[in-house]
Order: C-alpha cells, then sequence, then structure tokens
C-alpha cells in the first residue's frame, strides 16, 4: 500500500503571504507530495500571543490564499486540541486519525535551530522525516542537526519578508498588495485587519 505523502506546515500565518505560498508550493513539488497543509496554530508556545489575529480569521486568511489549488488544504487541526498545542501531540493525534498518511514536517531553517527546545524533539526527529527550506541569514548553526537522516535540506530562492513586516507596514498605511495573495489583500483592506 502507498501511504499518501502530506507535508505539514505549521504556522500562525498572521497573515499568510506570498513568501508562505511559494513555499508550500514549490516544496510540494521538489519533494514529491501529493498535499502540503497549512497547520494553522492556535498559539505557538515559543510567541507572544499578543499580536496574533482570531483563529478563526487567520484560517479563513489561509482558505482565501489557497483559493481552489488541489494540493494545498488550510487546517485547523490543532483548534480541537488541547493548549498550548505542541507539534509532537499534534503529530500523535494526526497519525491516529489518518493511518494511511505519511507526514512531512516542513520547516525553515530557524526552527530547525529551535527544534531543541520542541517537546520530545527527539521522538520527531526520530519518526517523522523534516523538509528544511533555506531562509536568507540562517544557515549558521544548524549544521549538526541537518546532518540527521530524517531531515532533508532543500535551497529555495525566497524573498526575505515577514508577516511582522507586513503587520507593521498596513500598521504604518503603506500598502502590501504584492506582498499578500490578491484574494488576502482585499480581504485585510476590506476588514481593516492590523490597522
Amino acid at each position: 500500500m502507498v501511504l499518501k505523502r502530506v507535508g505539514l506546515f505549521f504556522g500562525s500565518f498572521n497573515p499568510v503571504h506570498q513568501g508562505h505560498m511559494m513555499i508550500a508550493s514549490y516544496l510540494r513539488q521538489l519533494a514529491s507530495l501529493d498535499e502540503v497543509w497549512f497547520m494553522v496554530s492556535p498559539h505557538n508556545p515559543l510567541k507572544n500571543k499578543g499580536s496574533l489575529l482570531a483563529e478563526y480569521e487567520r484560517l479563513h486568511l489561509v482558505h482565501l490564499a489557497i483559493d481552489e489549488n488541489p494540493h494545498l488544504r488550510a487546517s485547523d487541526f490543532e483548534f480541537y486540541l488541547p493548549r498550548p498545542s505542541y507539534t509532537i501531540d499534534t503529530l500523535t493525534h494526526l497519525k491516529e486519525k489518518y493511518p494511511e498518511t505519511s507526514f512531512y514536517l516542513i520547516m525553515g531553517e530557524d526552527n530547525l535551530r529551535t527544534l531543541h527546545l520542541w517537546k520530545n524533539y527527539k521522538e520527531i526527529l526520530n519518526n517523522y522525516s523534516i523538509l528544511v527550506y533555506a531562509r536568507h541569514g540562517s544557515e549558521q548553526g544548524v549544521e549538526d542537526i541537518i546532518k540527521h537522516p530524517s531531515v532533508q535540506y532543500f535551497d529555495l530562492p525566497l524573498l526575505p519578508i515577514s508577516s511582522t513586516f507586513i503587520r507593521e507596514n498596513i500598521k504604518k498605511g503603506f500598502s502590501m498588495q504584492y506582498f499578500l495573495p490578491e484574494k488576502v489583500f482585499h480581504y485585510i483592506e476590506e476588514m481593516r485587519l492590523y490597522k
């Protein structure tokens, strides 16, 4: 039996931007994944909760960004798990619910560098493949973990933009039209989000 290959792209997506979409679409093809699921996090234990939009608002933005792409999916799976949500717990619940699916973690090198801070990180390394995309300027300090047999490294030509940059510039009144998927941009403008 051939297992369905699904990449899990965890994040706050506050908001989802063109960089996220490029990573998901390109890595799906590079790693021969059937789908990539955007795992919208209710609250990352390592991040400040104060700047987050409501979780269903962020989920809606991801739905708008994906539009009708059959290979991408917005997931609220973590919304129904105990909080704060930890990746290892989410993976355990996913394997129970989808036993015929092989899951791969998608993360940037910045997240790989802090993997040792994650709950039960060795269990993640020993039981799941981790697909790591390069981020400009984040190559130092992860050499040892890159050599782990579970870690696959992908060098992507990424734009150095972030959700923080987008939020800060929206607050300043600048247009982020070309930094965001079109429907996401129009929704944020219409609802006056991040103002």
